[in-house]
Formats: C-alpha cells, sequence, structure tokens
C-alpha cells in the first residue's frame, strides 16, 4: 500500500495535541461500487484528517488551517484485506485520541469497510454503535458529528450532498481532479496503466474530502467559522508539503 503522512513517527498515528485544546479527526474512504453483487463495494483509499481547535467557548475565525493528514492507497487489488486492517486500526487511533469524531454519510463508509471484510472489524463496529447513538446531548459536544446528517440549522439549500452542502457554506471545494474523468477512471487508469498522476488525483481529492469534512463540522458545532469564502485548494497546497505532484500540475495551481 502507499501510504503518505505528515504524522510523525509510526505510521497511522494521531498527532500529539497541546494543553487547552481539542483535537477532531475526520475520515473519508472511496470505494468502487458494484451494486450487482452483494456486499460487492470494494474500498481502495481513504484519509484520516486531523485538526486542533482552542477549547476556549468562542468560535474560531478561520483564516487558515494546519491540519495532520495519512492518507492509504491500494497499489494492487490483493491488498484490500490489509487496507481494511489499515482502516480498522486509523478508526480505533481516531476514536482513541480525538474530542471529535467527523465524516460525511459516515455509516455508509463505515458500513463499506465492514461489508467488505472477511473477518470482523472490531473497531469499525464499535464507531457504527457510537454513530447510532450520536444524538445524545449537545451538538458541539457530541463524539460523532456526520455532516450530512447534522447540519441542517445551518443549511438552506435541500441537496446534502457535500460538494453542496460546502457551496452553502461558502467554502470553495472546486474539484480539478474530476474535470475530464470520474473517480472511477481514474482509479482504472492507476491499476491498469500505472498512472501515477490518477492516483494522486483520487488522493487529494479524498483529502479534500476529509478536509472540507472537518470545516463543515466546526461551522455546524460553532467550533470555527471563516470570513467571506475559504479556498479549500489552498489549504491542501499548504499543508500537503510536496507530497503529492499533483498540486504543482497547473490544472490545480490556477485554483490558488
Amino acid at each position: 500500500m502507499i501510504i503518505t503522512t505528515n504524522i510523525p513517527g509510526k505510521n497511522g498515528r494521531a498527532p500529539r495535541r497541546t494543553a487547552g485544546t481539542t483535537l477532531w479527526a475526520s475520515i473519508d474512504v472511496e470505494w468502487t461500487k458494484n451494486y450487482r453483487i452483494k456486499n460487492g463495494n470494494k474500498p481502495f483509499c481513504y484519509s484520516v484528517v486531523y485538526a486542533v481547535l482552542p477549547r476556549s467557548g468562542d468560535s474560531v475565525d478561520l483564516t487558515e488551517l494546519p491540519f495532520s493528514y495519512t492518507s492509504v492507497y491500494i497499489e494492487n487489488p490483493d491488498e484490500i484485506p490489509a487496507l481494511l486492517a489499515a482502516a480498522n486500526k486509523a478508526v480505533s487511533t481516531a476514536f482513541t485520541a480525538a474530542d471529535h469524531v467527523t465524516g460525511h454519510q459516515f455509516t455508509s463508509d463505515l458500513g463499506v469497510l465492514a461489508n467488505a471484510s472477511a473477518e470482523p472489524l472490531e473497531d469499525v463496529a464499535t464507531a457504527r454503535e457510537t454513530w447510532l447513538n450520536r444524538r445524545d446531548g449537545d451538538l458541539a459536544e457530541r463524539r460523532v458529528i456526520d455532516t450530512r446528517y447534522d447540519t441542517d440549522h445551518v443549511l438552506a439549500c435541500k441537496s446534502r450532498r457535500l460538494v453542496d452542502v460546502c457551496t452553502e457554506l461558502r467554502l470553495d471545494v472546486t474539484q480539478p481532479e474530476l474535470r475530464t474523468k470520474s473517480m472511477t477512471a481514474l482509479h482504472r487508469a492507476y491499476l491498469d496503466q500505472g498512472s501515477v498522476e490518477a492516483r494522486e488525483r483520487v488522493s487529494v481529492l479524498n483529502l479534500r474530502h476529509s478536509l472540507s469534512t472537518a470545516l463543515v463540522a466546526f461551522r455546524a458545532t460553532g467550533h470555527a467559522g471563516w470570513s467571506g469564502t475559504l479556498n479549500v485548494n489552498r489549504l491542501l497546497a499548504d499543508q500537503l508539503d510536496d507530497s503529492f505532484a499533483w498540486l504543482a500540475h497547473p490544472t490545480f495551481t490556477d485554483l490558488l
């Protein structure tokens, strides 16, 4: 598997937090879709983004957002069991380390992981149970926030697609990766033709999903906001440490 991270130490770790802060984890999974076969959806990529906010009750006005991340991508379909094991551990780490864990339609991501595995994924199962019981207590203090289902109070749009939610909240999440090919076609180009650019496009797309989900959760819970429009692609370019050559492609840099 290809693992890209800016978190020092052993792969899969959470970042250290400083005193007086809260740690947020945002998780997103990408998978191939096969509705003709029961449990036929197969994950091939996931990411976890960690961000720290002050513990004070005041809402933070974000102009930039330092974040830590881990991105995992299979090199061939035979590595799916290894990816599932890594994802199970990543979920465990996120729930152990972070004060808040968020995802967009998070139950679907967890469900795909669980259904694709021949062996029980205990930490994924525990996370799904926590998701089911997440509505106990005030939204701002919840352990799990699902940005598809827990954001009605800050949205006027009918759609709950992540890109539409972000647009409503003035997050610029333009997706140049999908300008000429679908995510499925990009993943196929990587597996069949060895296109590194295609894989990197999907990885950055996946990281954008995780990061923008975290930002929506900040706004929905009142922990942070932004003035004007926040360019999520600029946040990615600033924080991914030249880990993906795709970030230097003119199609991407034109957005900055």
